[in-house]
């Protein structure tokens, strides 16, 4: 009697679902093939009397997968259409959280969580499961020029192709700039993007990518590209560019200092030499002629004293 009440209690929460917006909040989640998920409640720890009730919508068909109730947990894998979860679905007797093991596309759809203590508080989980992303082929575009015309200088065509691919994008990089992409969503198709190129100057690559994570082509071989003359990758170009600059840039500074300290020292030996023309004193000279008798003669021979004075 008890299973029977419990059922129809379910079955009563299924139907006010289907005619109510509670499920409004919803998490977007991608996860990649033979990965595992887990859909988290958010609750720490259950109560003895707490229930929580996981079911999983594809179209229009919703059903009951997983159950913790009066702390029993119910996995419902074995049913007929329940099938694609088997020996895949775990719950948390802790916190009721669902863990899908092993996941396949058939697992992308709508998850649904009731939790019942007391009030009901909803969650819901949208699941996108993407194939697995196999590395990008690089190849030589079809009208790409032969090695003779690239040996003398041609450019080359180079072609990036993704296989059995949706819902991503393929570009093409220049070390970390991107050169060119394009997208592509629905339907798995083979996918593919031309670059050309007039010689190797850099590191180039291809990228396949989802939102969430990508796969990586390098071009590390000069067999579909000639490299640039003298194996000069732009980068290093722009290095030596750049430290011509700074040279000529040094050698300005240090000729600007010798000129200037060349017209410090002349403005310097100018001055010492005007200071030393302004101390000199010039001095007269004051000539005062004295004569003066022989006393051993008669008078007759006389000898002429010049004082010199100065003032």
């Amino acid at each position: 009697m008890w299973r029977v009440f419990h059922a129809f209690f379910c079955f009563c929460l299924l139907l006010l679902d289907g005619v109510s917006d509670v499920y409004s909040d919803e998490r977007g989640i991608s996860v990649m093939e033979g990965d595992s998920v887990t859909l988290n409640t958010d609750v720490t720890e259950l109560k003895k009397d707490d229930q929580i009730l996981w079911t999983f919508r594809f179209n229009s068909s919703e059903t009951r997968i997983a159950e913790i109730y009066k702390q029993i947990i119910s996995i419902y894998d074995n049913k007929e259409n329940n099938e694609r979860f088997r020996d895949r679905l775990k719950i948390d007797e802790q916190t009721g959280s669902l863990t899908i093991t092993n996941i396949n596309k058939l697992h992308s759809g709508l998850y649904k969580l009731q939790i019942i203590n007391g009030d009901v508080k909803h969650k819901s989980f949208s699941v996108a499961v993407y194939a697995l992303l196999t590395v990008p082929v690089i190849s030589d575009f079809p009208q790409s020029p032969s090695v003779s015309e690239r040996s003398s200088g041609q450019n080359c065509s180079l072609l990036c192709s993704a296989v059995n691919v949706s819902h991503v994008t393929l570009s093409w990089y220049k070390g970390n700039s991107l050169l060119s992409s394009i997208s592509v969503s629905d339907l798995s198709i083979s996918l593919s993007l031309p670059l050309e190129l007039e010689c190797l100057d850099d590191s180039y690559s291809c990228v396949v990518s989802y939102s969430f994570t990508n796969q990586t082509k390098h071009l590390n071989t000069t067999d579909l590209c000639r490299p640039c003359p003298d194996g000069q990758s732009e980068s290093v170009k722009h290095l030596m560019i750049a430290i011509i600059i700074l040279l000529l840039l040094l050698l300005v500074i240090s000729a600007s200092a010798v000129l200037m300290s060349s017209r410090r020292r002349r403005k310097q030996s100018t001055q010492e030499t005007r200071t030393t023309v302004e101390e000199v004193e010039y001095t007269d000279a004051m000539i005062t002629t004295n004569k003066a008798q022989d006393s051993e003669t008669t008078g007759q021979n006389q000898t002429e004293y010049s004082e010199v004075s100065f003032r």
